[in-house]
């Protein structure tokens, strides 16, 4: 099983105490957008408990993903704080990591 194939990488957005302002939020969303375009984006979308979120993204590298994470508007404006994870996708293709 070639695992690079499957590796993804997992940005957690931990929000603060800083309010995100509508601008903030638009610029996000369309940071994401253009993740999606480009092929990068597999999924994102916020915690219910409203902690923050989780951007999961095709990158080479986890340095890749930290200049993606960094990119982000929530990042750039100092409303979330991020973790980069790397995630393997179990999947009917690698018989799920089994």
């Amino acid at each position: 099983m070639n695992q690079a194939n499957h590796t993804r990488y997992v940005i957690l957005l931990h929000k603060n105490d800083q309010e995100t302002s509508l601008d903030t939020i638009f610029r996000h969303v369309e940071h994401l957008r253009k993740l999606d375009a480009e092929g990068t984006l597999v999924l994102c979308g916020p915690f219910t408990d409203h902690a923050g979120g989780m951007v999961v993204v095709n990158a080479a590298n986890k340095e890749e993903a930290e200049k993606i994470a960094k990119a982000d508007p929530f990042v750039v404006e100092g409303v979330r704080t991020y973790e980069v994870r790397t995630w393997l996708l179990a999947c009917a293709e690698n018989n799920y990591l089994s």
